[in-house]
């Protein structure tokens, strides 16, 4: 049997940051890392796959609703083929996922001969949490389905407010393994073989949630970066993600917008084409991104 660790998280919360760790942590294990987005740019998976490790990536949606799970399963049975002396498999679940419908999902389709479900971590942000908690079900519904809960970005909170967060969550799960992090670093097994596979079960779900919607822009020339940043924050709530690469002065810039700000970091990638995804509230206005468009 291949287990299977679940990493769950609302957006922004440090889940890549957590792989990043985790890929460094197991380094002598034969691990596959399945990386969902829920934009169609991928850049999670880019990341992880930065880091030398074997990636499967599934953008465009969430492998938990009704229109991705088939590519899901259909990915899931080929790592079986593929990887044979795989000694786990690390999902990544975009950020809007619910993990209660893993387990029937991995029993209706006889995949649980080949995987056991060993671990579901969820990672939170108490810039994210506290606010969404009660207007986005599957942020607390993560937690809820979770072994190990890490209360991460420590650095950018205060403990009046992680203190807070902290007697939510344990509100929500009593059981679970609690810990504080900053950059998703954990000492956490996520194959021990103590481990007891939760017991959760749940529905697909639908393939548009009104909650959401996803828009990537391009760029084909440099960008002034000060202006990307002035209509970025001005997204306000409306943004709840904005993530890819971006030129400016002839090399590419990675651009990261969550609850916890937003940074604008050069790379070493060279070129003048570049990508940003946006996840925005379902309900923001279509004229929400003419700011951002426009410097692009």
């Amino acid at each position: 049997m291949i287990p299977l660790a679940l990493v769950t998280g609302f957006l922004g919360s440090g889940k890549t940051s957590f792989l990043k760790h985790t890929v460094a942590h197991y380094r002598d294990r034969r691990l596959v890392y399945l990386v969902n987005e829920f934009s169609p740019l991928d850049v999670d998976g880019a990341l992880v796959a930065d880091e030398e490790a074997d990636v499967v990536a599934i953008p465009g949606g969430s492998i938990f609703c009704k229109c991705l799970v088939t590519e899901f399963i259909g990915q899931l049975w080929r790592i079986a083929r593929d990887y044979p002396d795989a000694e786990g498999v690390i999902i990544e679940a975009s950020g809007m996922a619910n993990p209660a419908v893993v387990g029937s999902m991995l029993h209706e389709t006889k995949l649980d001969a080949i995987y056991e479900l060993a671990t579901v971590v969820a990672i939170v942000d108490p810039g994210s949490f506290l606010k969404l908690q009660h207007t986005l079900p599957n942020v607390a519904d993560q937690v809820r389905a979770a072994q190990v809960v890490l209360l991460n970005k420590t650095d950018c909170h205060d403990a009046a407010t992680l203190d807070t967060t902290e007697t939510v969550l344990r509100g929500l799960n009593a059981t679970a393994v609690l810990q504080r992090t900053t950059l998703g670093r954990t000492d956490v097994d996520l194959f021990a073989p103590a481990s007891v596979a939760p017991d959760i079960d749940g529905d697909y779900a639908k393939c548009r949630d009104p909650n959401y919607r996803s828009e990537v822009l391009s760029a084909s020339a440099d960008v002034d970066l000060d202006q990307l940043a002035e209509s970025l924050r001005a997204l306000g709530d409306d943004c709840y993600r904005a993530k890819g690469y971006l030129p400016s002065e002839g090399k590419l810039h990675f651009i990261d917008l969550s609850s916890s700000g937003l940074t604008i970091t050069p790379t070493e990638r060279l070129g003048t084409q570049g990508e940003l995804a946006l996840i925005l509230k379902g309900s923001a206005p279509e004229a929400a991104t003419a700011a951002v468009k426009r410097v692009l």
